[in-house]
């Protein structure tokens, strides 16, 4: 079964949904606006809904609504409007400290009944950085090993509690029994974490590990540790080359690559008809202002705003991917776009205006379902991560429109079979790996 997420953002993922007549600019900070959102989406039996993050004021305030609750904070508030959907937050490996990270994931997993995910980000980005106490930006390779021994350590203090460690005896006076806490003990390079967590293990374990990230370190990274991983493509063949070459790293990493749920970004702008649709992309793109665009497209390429001209094509020397220390992968798939389709800077940023890089499909409900199908049946992704370029009426229209069509092809679930976010993903609940060791340790006593 395909597996399809909602990722929501404020009114819509185009730059330019916040003009529209429909849209509320204020929807930003308004909890019953995404309430409202995760209901719709849970309407459409959808496996999870998202939230970006990053600890920076994104782009300019002028250019769209630009306030973000935290989003652990905003999740838990969903998670007493709804009762199956899974709730995946962002958080940064550079920017927390395990133990409290940890913690925060644990109580969302605990207070959702075991349906939080955590989209593990090593935050690209000088902004972020001085907002940390640095004049600098972590090198991309530093901020991908901190990011992989934060993961280790979290996942120590995941398993700190068995899950029978909570006895509640009251005849004996017994709440938890002590031989069943494992304290990390850890010293690492990065990180010193010694006791046990203060939140009990969760009912699916721990939170399922998603990783957003489509670089060489953050391929290595996804395939090491994620049960999902979030991607932007624009072309079939190159979601077909990712997804066979990262199910292989999982393989060689002695993970089964069927436990890996790849899910690329899709900006689906649907119409009723093939002209309502392209009327509504074309009333988007209008409303972009390019003055503010253009800024962002200089950072994420490496160069001055002054060095872009919106009539000309991208300029032909632009810095090496390897000379650039923030978000590599994203910044090859904005140049090489640019560069196949002889785009101009204007072009380029109204085909970024809907999903920053992510692909965006215009056209019928059936055309859209076509889309998903096409992908999903060469072997490209397992589902995809819906990103409505206006919120709700996107998100409405994916659901009442696109979900029933999957549903007819025997695409998707109908109803939810399990409550969790690992049973909605057809994920494992992981076995805690200390007491995996002690039955070992037993095991060999009495041999």
């Amino acid at each position: 079964m395909l597996h399809l997420n909602a990722f929501l953002m404020s009114v819509g993922h185009h730059e330019a949904s916040w003009r529209l007549p429909e849209s509320d600019p204020h929807a930003d900070l308004d909890v019953e606006h995404f309430k409202n959102l995760a209901r719709i989406a849970e309407r459409g039996k959808l496996d999870s809904v998202f939230l970006a993050d990053g600890p920076v004021l994104w782009d300019q305030v002028g250019r769209r609504p630009s306030g973000v609750l935290e989003p652990t904070v905003l999740l838990t508030a969903l998670a007493g409007a709804t009762s199956h959907i899974g709730l995946i937050a962002t958080a940064s490996t550079t920017y927390n400290e395990p133990y409290n990270l940890a913690r925060r994931f644990a109580s969302l997993d605990i207070v959702s009944g075991g349906r939080a995910g955590w989209n593990i980000v090593t935050t690209a980005g000088l902004d972020a950085a001085r907002n940390f106490n640095l004049d600098a930006l972590p090198a991309h390779s530093e901020r991908y090993e901190r990011a992989a021994e934060f993961v280790d350590v979290s996942l120590k203090l995941w398993d700190s509690w068995d899950d029978e460690a909570i006895v509640a005896d009251k005849e004996r006076g017994v709440w938890g029994d002590d031989d069943k806490i494992y304290p990390p003990a850890h010293r690492g390079r990065y990180y010193s974490v010694a006791g046990a967590l203060n939140v009990p293990r969760s009912a699916q374990g721990h939170p399922v590990l998603v990783q957003a990230g489509s670089s060489e370190n953050g391929r290595n990274f996804a395939a090491r540790y994620a049960e999902a991983v979030f991607t932007a493509h624009q072309r079939l063949s190159d979601a077909t080359e990712f997804a066979d070459d990262l199910r292989r790293r999982a393989a060689e990493h002695g993970r089964d690559p069927a436990h890996v749920k790849i899910l690329p970004g899709i900006v689906p702008i649907i119409g009723a008809t093939s002209s309502e649709a392209r009327a509504r992309e074309a009333e988007l793109n209008n409303l972009i202002r390019p003055e503010y665009a253009i800024r962002q497209l200089a950072e994420l390429l490496g160069v001055a705003e002054s060095g872009l001209d919106l009539d000309a094509e991208l300029p032909t020397h632009l810095p090496e991917e390897a000379e650039i220390e923030g978000a590599k992968s994203r910044r090859t798939l904005v140049v090489n776009l640019g560069r196949r389709e002889r785009l101009t800077v204007r072009e380029l940023i109204a085909r970024l205006g809907g999903g920053r890089g992510h692909l965006t499909f215009t056209g019928t409900p059936v055309q859209v379902a076509d889309q998903i199908e096409n992908w999903y049946a060469a072997g490209a992704a397992d589902g995809f991560n819906i990103m409505p370029p206006v919120l709700p009426s996107g998100l409405q229209a994916f659901v009442d429109h696109v979900v029933p069509i999957l549903q007819e092809r025997g695409l998707f679930r109908t109803e939810y079979t399990g409550r969790t976010l690992r049973d909605h993903y057809g994920l494992p609940r992981p076995a805690n790996r200390n007491t995996a060791a002690a039955s070992r340790r037993l095991a060999a006593v009495h041999v």
